[in-house]
């Protein structure tokens, strides 16, 4: 009898959601923005979040002279993509950039496969660029410098990960550990 109470209570727990995952990061599943990205990779091919179909992708917008959010987020997503193991094959990092007018394609492939190979740069011009960060509620502006091309560019800090069926479902404020990310991103991958 008490295994019996015992199955219909986890019904009923299932039934009342409380079997959810429990992410680390800000849980965003059924967000109605993060749906439209077509933008070019370095060689010219227009992208979209339907190419990485199967993989967890995490979607991330910065700029090449960025001194510190974007070489740092970058580098903890190469210690992600570590931490992950045989489940990194399953795992793509998009770099967007807010600056399209000074990252050319050279330059952005460059700065992102510093961190790791198959990190992947992404541009389009200013205004698709404008419209890619509408739909995803990016902020960035350009913060004026001693010259006209030293400014620099003031931007939302954190990443969207979207899970293997192109479905976007959390939101990483910059600064959590690669342990956190890495732990909810293997939820991702585990349910499919």
């Amino acid at each position: 009898m008490a295994r019996i109470a015992a199955v219909l209570f986890a019904l009923a727990l299932t039934a009342c959601g409380l079997d959810q995952p429990q992410f680390n990061n800000t849980d965003i599943t059924g967000a109605e923005y993060g749906k439209a990205l077509s933008l070019a990779d370095p060689s010219g091919k227009i992208r979209t979040l339907a190419d990485f179909k199967g993989s967890v992708v995490v979607v991330f917008f910065g700029f090449t002279q960025c001194p510190d959010v974007c070489p740092t987020t970058l580098a903890e997503m190469k210690t992600v993509k570590k931490l992950l193991g045989e489940d990194a094959k399953r795992f793509q990092v998009l770099f967007v950039t807010v600056d399209p007018e000074r990252d050319t394609p050279e330059l952005l492939a460059q700065y992102v496969t510093a961190f790791d190979p198959t990190f992947l740069g992404l541009r389009g011009d200013p205004e698709t660029t404008a419209k890619v960060a509408k739909d995803f509620k990016v902020f960035y502006q350009k913060v004026p410098g001693n010259t006209p091309d030293s400014y620099s560019v003031d931007h939302t800090a954190g990443s969207y990960i979207f899970d293997p069926q192109g479905h976007l479902r959390l939101f990483v404020r910059h600064g959590q550990s690669a342990d956190k990310i890495a732990a909810d991103i293997k939820q991702l991958l585990a349910q499919g």
